[in-house]
C-alpha cells in the first residue's frame, strides 16, 4: 500500500513489520503528525526493499524479526537501495542477538515497541535528520557487547578539542543539534561543524558510530 500524496516539508515514512496490527497502530498514529507522511507500509523484507526503491523514503521503521528475510538483513540490502534512508529499528527485542548487528547494518536508531508514541514520533523527526535515538537500556548492551567482544577500548584521540569532546558526549546522550545548540549555547552551524571534524578525526561514518565510541570510551555514565 502507498500513498504519494506530501508536501516537500512533510517527513516521508516506510513501515516493515509482519504484523498488520502493528503497521496500521504506527500508520495511524503518525498520519497524525502534521509534518510527517507514511508513504507505504510492508508486511515482508523483500515487500520492504521493492518500496524503498520505489518511494526513497526519509525514514524506514524496520521489525527484525520476519520470515524469509529477517530486519538486520533487510536494512543492510535496504542501505545499499536508498543509501539516504534513515533506519529506526522497531522491535520488542533487546538482547544483545539482534542490537549491534541491526547497527553494523546500517540501522540509525533502535527503540523497543513499548516505546511512547510521543518518543517515536521524536525520534522519526531526529532520524530525518540524521540524528540518534537510543533508549538506554539499548545503550547499555551496546557497551555490553562490546566489551565481551573483546575489544579493547583505543585513548580518546588527542586531536578532538575540548569542545568536540563535549559534543561526542551529547550525542551520545541521544541529543539534536538543536539541543546540543542550547545546552553549549552555539549556533546550530557551528554544532554541525563540530560534529564533522568530530567523525573525521574519529574515523567514523555516522552519528550512530560516534555514540557507540563515547559509550566504549567511558564518556557516558553508565548509569545515566
Amino acid at each position: 500500500m502507498t500513498e504519494t500524496q506530501q508536501t516537500a516539508q512533510t517527513i516521508t515514512v516506510l513501515i516493515v513489520d509482519d504484523h498488520q496490527l502493528v503497521r496500521e497502530g504506527v500508520r495511524t498514529f503518525l498520519q497524525r503528525q502534521s509534518d510527517i507522511t507514511v508513504v507505504g507500509d510492508a508486511a515482508s523484507g523483500q515487500e520492504g526493499l521493492k518500496l524503498a526503491a520505489e518511494l526513497v523514503p526519509d525514514v524506514v521503521l524496520m521489525d527484525l524479526v520476519m520470515p524469509e528475510m529477517d530486519g538486520v538483513e533487510t536494512t543492510r540490502r535496504l542501505k545499499q537501495i536508498s543509501p539516504s534512508s534513515q533506519v529506526i529499528v522497531l522491535t520488542s527485542f533487546d538482547d544483545d542477538q539482534h542490537i549491534l548487528p541491526a547497527i553494523r547494518a546500517g540501522a540509525l536508531s533502535y527503540l523497543l515497541k513499548d516505546v511512547s508514541t510521543a518518543m517515536l514520533a521524536d525520534a522519526v523527526r531526529k532520524a530525518a535528520r540524521g540524528e540518534v535515538v537510543m533508549t538506554p537500556q539499548v545503550a547499555k548492551r551496546v557497551m555490553q557487547e562490546l566489551r565481551q567482544g573483546g575489544r579493547t577500548p583505543t585513548p580518546l584521540d588527542s586531536d578532538l578539542s575540548e569542545r568536540e569532546v563535549e559534543v561526542l558526549r551529547l550525542i551520545a546522550e541521544g541529543r539534536s543539534n538543536t539541543e546540543i545548540s542550547e545546552r553549549l549555547v552555539i549556533s546550530e552551524h557551528t554544532v554541525k561543524r563540530h560534529v564533522s571534524n568530530i567523525l573525521s578525526k574519529l574515523h567514523l561514518a555516522d552519528r550512530t558510530q560516534a555514540a557507540v565510541y563515547a559509550w566504549r570510551e567511558g564518556m557516558v555514565d553508565k548509569d545515566s
